[in-house]
């Protein structure tokens, strides 16, 4: 008999623990505005985990940090592939980790949607490439955002980041905004009343993700100063400065793919009529 609930309910590795101490095989099939995802069980371990096109463990500590959306278990459901090695516990410890990691990647990676460049001292910093900095450093052209790099390595953006931040730390390479990132200049064309409507629901929908994770300081500052800027003429700059800050809270407190869906969402509502 399948077991389902939502995950804002039940946390995706309680879940997992709950069915796993019973020493069940089955399918856990994830759902969120964030895509889908399975997780394989096998006697209680699991044993393959896919989403999108990441596999194994990288596609683990994924659905591991989803806050919302929906999952169900089905018993019995075999996995046609064993790509985790791993046991349970240090599956689970180490999704939990990658969230305290992320907390030191924003201090110099504060959004995955930034694209990386080659800095002016790049050349003359006598740097040790390893072969997964390499890879990086190879699909560096100054337009492919940490996103697209980890799409194109076909792994997830926490690998890319860190390895993006120990190239930013030793100089290689530094960081910009998107040069062709148009998704939010509608706000330059609303009014004052339009624009605290706006920086209004990015707090909204920023307070509700980060409920107990941390970063409502952060949300609340941001939404106080951009509340000054629009009433001091400020206007978009104020609301896209509020908007990078959340995002950065976000990526922080829960990782990429609540931050890139957070993204998606504000985006929508920038983008309507």
């Amino acid at each position: 008999m399948a077991f389902q609930g939502s995950l804002e309910e039940l946390p995706l590795p309680d879940v997992i623990q709950l069915v796993a101490a019973s020493g069940k095989t089955g399918k856990f099939a994830v759902t969120s505005r964030l895509g889908s995802g399975d997780i394989f069980l096998q006697d209680g371990e699991i044993v393959h985990s896919t989403m999108g096109p990441l596999t194994g463990e990288e596609a683990f500590y994924e659905l591991a940090t989803w806050q919302e959306g929906e999952f169900v278990f089905t018993p019995g459901e075999e996995a046609s592939d064993r790509t985790v090695k791993k046991s349970n516990t240090n599956l689970l410890m180490q999704a939990a980790q990658r969230i305290d990691e992320w907390k030191v990647l924003v201090t110099k990676v504060p959004s995955t949607r930034m694209v990386p460049y080659f800095t002016t001292d790049g050349g003359s910093t006598n740097v040790s490439l390893s072969p997964s900095e390499w890879n990086v450093i190879r699909r560096i052209d100054e337009s492919r955002t940490i996103e697209g790099i980890a799409r194109e390595l076909k792994t997830s953006a926490f690998e890319v980041s860190k390895t993006i931040f120990g190239l930013i730390t030793s100089g290689l390479v530094d960081l910009h905004e998107p040069d062709h990132d148009h998704r939010f200049d509608r706000l330059k064309k609303m009014t004052p009343e339009d624009l605290q409507a706006v920086a209004q629901t990015v707090h909204n929908r920023a307070a509700s993700l980060l409920a107990n994770h941390g970063g409502g300081a952060e949300s609340e500052a941001a939404f106080q100063t951009a509340s000054e800027g629009i009433a001091n003429g400020s206007g978009a700059p104020a609301v896209l400065a509020q908007f990078s800050a959340v995002e950065r809270a976000i990526l922080a407190a829960l990782g990429p793919s609540q931050a890139q869906a957070f993204v998606d969402s504000i985006e929508r509502l920038v983008s309507n009529p």
